[in-house]
């Protein structure tokens, strides 16, 4: 069965092994973050609409869970924001009748978590890690770049109103970029916050990829360390990266190209990254990438980690 809906499960910095689920299209979100790794939003909204089929996500779930071993995650994440979609409670819902022991996380940005109806979708989630980048008007639209409706206030009051109902955990992502939101005003503030919001972690990222706008800068280790002091918290830390995993079985060329088109449509990756989520041994992945290039179906990006693939884009497709 050809999945167009679920995809991995990928090897996570945060959660090991992780099924993940898109209920939206590319590139629908209700921010336009300069450091996303999906690239530009494309469909910049606040509408909560079912940009995916209910039905049909429901039985590629249904199909992976009868065939493949279960992962330690089923993430909500992928090519836009997840709570955009009315139905991920449903979702949710699905998981957990037909496996219960499976944790459920879904990455959100928090921009609908002042809506009522979006806390209540997620009531059933196990771990739910929002983003908090800024916490004053000027740099949320300097690195977050929302919707026109969107006001930083409401986001933050929406965070703490579900930090305080929230069953599951609580890891909030705060994003890194020096000179962008790294001012020690704006963490002072922040450190504040995330007081009141009490999540379990607060976990300190940085630019892994390249992001929506060329030319940014990752914070270095003493970037982060030095936020770790402002914040003075005992659940921060700073997030690392994951570690290779066993090469798998044999695979297709047909299947391994599908799997890495797949994959590097949502997220730029390097050959290693390709390595360790898709069980791949190395050699194949470059000769792969390179009959790719040629093919013009995907182009390389250099970036200080390394050489980054992605998925040439079309601007007419949804």
């Amino acid at each position: 069965m050809k999945y167009n809906y679920i995809f991995g499960p990928v090897p996570s910095r945060r959660l090991g092994l992780s099924l993940g689920v898109d209920l939206v299209r590319h590139k629908t979100c209700t921010l336009d973050c300069i450091y996303c790794e999906c690239g530009p939003t494309t469909n910049l909204t606040l509408k909560r609409e079912a940009y995916v089929p209910f039905d049909e996500v429901k039985a590629e779930l249904a199909h992976y869970f009868e065939h493949h071993p279960d992962p330690d995650y089923v993430t909500f994440s992928g090519s836009g924001e997840p709570t955009l979609s009315p139905d991920i409670g449903r979702v949710i819902d699905f998981i957990k009748e037909k496996k219960s022991k499976i944790r459920v996380a879904v990455l959100t940005n928090a921009t609908l978590l002042s809506d009522p109806d979006v806390r209540k979708d997620l009531n059933r989630a196990d771990l739910v890690m929002p983003s908090l980048d800024a916490v004053t008007p000027q740099t949320f639209e300097k690195i977050n770049r929302p919707s026109r409706q969107l006001d930083i206030h409401q986001v933050i009051d929406g965070l703490k109103a579900f930090g305080a109902s929230f069953k599951g955990e609580i890891w909030l992502e705060v994003f890194i970029l020096p000179g962008v939101n790294d001012a020690e005003k704006e963490l002072e503030i922040l450190k504040d916050i995330i007081r009141d919001i009490n999540p379990a972690r607060v976990q300190l990222n940085t630019l892994d990829r390249p992001g929506a706008v060329p030319g940014l800068t990752p914070a270095s280790k003493q970037d982060l360390e030095r936020v770790a002091g402002i914040i003075d918290a005992d659940n921060v830390e700073i997030i690392a990266r994951v570690k290779d995993l066993a090469s798998g079985d044999h695979i297709s060329d047909e299947k391994m190209e599908a799997m890495v088109m797949e994959t590097i449509h949502r997220r730029p990756c390097t050959i290693d990254d390709l390595t360790a989520a898709l069980n791949i041994e190395k050699g194949k992945l470059e000769i792969l990438m390179k009959r790719l290039i040629l093919e013009d179906k995907i182009e390389s990006v250099q970036q200080e980690r390394g050489m980054f693939y992605q998925t040439i884009k079309d601007p007419l497709r949804n």
